[in-house]
């Protein structure tokens, strides 16, 4: 797009980056997204193509063989990646969601020992919190960590892991009672532990099984799997940040940057659902015009590239915040929140400019109209983000009284 959703104030260095993801994009992704989603098949091309881009690094360190950048460098990064196809941005999200939980947790041994190899993309990584009876409620986890002697046996069933069958490590949230005396607070007795497996299904280490991909109405292409703990041995050695007790609080950082992540992703749907609406109403002609004249169209389209506006102002502005290294949980939760229920709406009047022919897998808004409702869920649903805010509201406009 030329006009909408620019940012202001990028780097000479950030420009190029955006420029070569764009290309990337338009060249590699665009042209068999759909193909692969309708088949369900694991991008692998792209996914390596990416890796040799250096976007499985672009946060980490640069003493680790990242490219250090920002995370607002990253969220413009997925907000076009998104605009290709989303399902390729959750790849990457969930790699960096660990990668950025060892950059700011991790020892100083555990960040040596994966994150170069994380920044080559040679080690992908997944995270684990949810489970199939909990759902938001992080805090109800059952599986559990429990110390024997210099290790500790992992035990419970883990639900929606992005890239639980691909990746190599998994930072996978257990309560650990050691220490942690009855009555602590739930939150003060979980546990972040690294979890190094081979990539693939069926039992990938002792104890440890990957059943197949869970089948979805959308958000296809990448692996969404389930997790099976069953007396898996973990070195001591691989507790996040090397101390029990922690996890509740490493793990909720990670989704805090993750948010911005949905935000930007949420963008990139939009505003390709906008690109596809805007050149549909243009070709497409009834009465003797093109319906893009058609008054009804305009409103449509005005509205669809003002939503797409407004949602990456409120992405931009929760990255530079968490650049700033200023707490965003308000401006990540309302950028998340309103970029996935834009993007929903955005997507639905492309999909109604595009009348029958939209409900047709032979066109691309068919594929992200069953793409956006998973934004609306993933990172915390929308009665998440809104006590988020509102909690944050609060405690900054305290009544004096």
């Amino acid at each position: 797009m030329s006009r909408l959703a620019q940012t202001a104030g990028l780097t000479e260095i950030q420009r190029e980056i955006l420029a070569t993801v764009r290309d990337f994009v338009d060249k590699e992704i665009l042209p068999v997204a759909t193909e692969l989603e309708h088949r369900d098949e694991y991008p692998t091309r792209i996914v390596e193509g990416l890796r040799e881009l250096g976007l499985f690094g672009l946060m980490i360190p640069e003493e680790y063989g990242g490219l250090g950048e920002s995370l607002l460098t990253y969220a413009l990064c997925v907000e076009e990646i998104a605009r290709g196809w989303m399902s390729v941005s959750g790849i990457i999200n969930t790699h960096f969601i660990v990668a950025y939980l060892l950059k700011q947790h991790g020892t100083e041994e555990q960040k040596e020992t994966f994150l170069p190899r994380m920044a080559e993309g040679t080690v992908r990584g997944a995270f684990s919190m949810s489970e199939p009876g909990l759902g938001s409620d992080v805090s109800a986890i059952t599986s559990k960590g429990v110390r024997d002697g210099d290790a500790y046996v992992l035990n419970g069933q883990k639900m929606w892991l992005t890239n639980g069958g691909t990746s190599h490590l998994v930072a996978v949230l257990c309560r650990t009672d050691e220490g942690h005396p009855e009555g602590t607070a739930p939150h003060r007795s979980m546990t972040t532990f690294l979890v190094e497996k081979e990539p693939g299904f069926g039992e990938v280490r002792p104890g440890l099984t990957i059943p197949g991909k869970i089948d979805k109405m959308g958000y296809k292409g990448v692996d969404t799997t389930e997790l099976i703990m069953d007396g898996v041995r973990i070195p001591a050695n691989r507790v996040l940040g090397g101390a029990t007790g922690r996890g509740f609080y490493q793990m909720m950082d990670g989704v805090e940057v993750g948010r911005v992540n949905v935000a930007a992703r949420g963008c990139g749907v939009a505003q390709r659902a906008f690109e596809l609406g805007v050149s549909y109403a243009q070709q497409r002609h009834t009465f003797g015009k093109p319906i893009a004249q058609h008054q009804a169209i305009q409103f449509k389209l005005a509205e669809m590239a003002t939503k797409v506006e407004a949602a990456h102002a409120m992405m931009v502005n929760a990255a530079r915040k968490k650049d700033s290294g200023e707490r965003n949980d308000l401006e990540a939760g309302m950028a998340k929140y309103l970029a996935s229920e834009y993007c929903k709406e955005v997507v639905e009047d492309a999909f109604r400019i595009h009348g029958g022919y939209g409900f047709s897998k032979e066109y691309e808004i068919e594929r992200l109209y069953r793409e956006a409702p998973m934004l609306l869920i993933g990172e915390g649903t929308a009665e998440i983000q809104k006590m988020i805010i509102g909690r944050r509201l609060l405690e900054e406009y305290r009544f004096q009284g």
